[in-house]
């Protein structure tokens, strides 16, 4: 019985076939496990409206699910607030942990597709690293993605996307997400 092939996603294959190398080259490590790797990508919603609104938390989690492949999980509250009508354990949010292909592929959206999309768009801040070689960073509007449809979005959201990476400094993430074409301002 002959099985399918499997399909690589086109950035991995990238990272296998050329950042690797660039990456070794430039910082001088001994093997490949050394070199620094997109471990995973955290993309966080806050529903702010879901306070007053249980269908604003249902809106957000469907189109975080269409953006990511891959249904959310809600993001409760820790504590009360009276001040803001919050209550302990009320759902204020939505995340969405991806890894492996399903990384790759949004990396690939968000790059190519998405942050062209963004309006008056001028390029990443480079300075927005942890300090351990995370990169986070923030859209105001979640449309710019090309799954979701303009027409059925009664409420525009913006959504947090952090990427987190296997590198000990910001000089070697920075390398890493150049080398995947990220748009850093000069």
């Amino acid at each position: 019985m002959a099985e399918a092939a499997k399909y690589t996603p086109r950035l991995k294959k990238h990272y296998n076939d050329k950042v690797r190398g660039a990456l070794k080259r430039k910082f001088g490590y001994k093997n490949d496990m050394m070199t620094p790797r997109i471990e995973k990508i955290v993309i966080n919603m806050g529903v702010g409206d879901a306070v007053n609104d249980r269908k604003a938390i249902d809106q957000a989690a469907a189109d975080l699910a269409k953006i990511a492949g891959q249904k959310p999980v809600l993001t409760k509250a820790k504590k009360s607030i009276a001040n803001f009508k919050l209550r302990d354990g009320m759902a204020i949010g939505c995340k969405v942990t991806l890894r492996k292909d399903r990384m790759y592929e949004f990396l690939d959206r968000l790059v190519t597709v998405a942050l062209p999309r963004v309006r008056d768009f001028r390029g990443l801040s480079p300075k927005s690293f942890d300090g351990r070689g995370n990169y986070a960073l923030g859209l105001k509007e979640h449309i710019v993605f090309p799954e979701i449809n303009y027409d059925d979005v009664e409420t525009v959201r913006g959504m947090d996307v952090i990427v987190c990476t296997s590198a000990r400094t910001d000089d070697e993430a920075r390398a890493l997400l150049t080398e995947f074409n990220f748009p850093f301002r000069k």
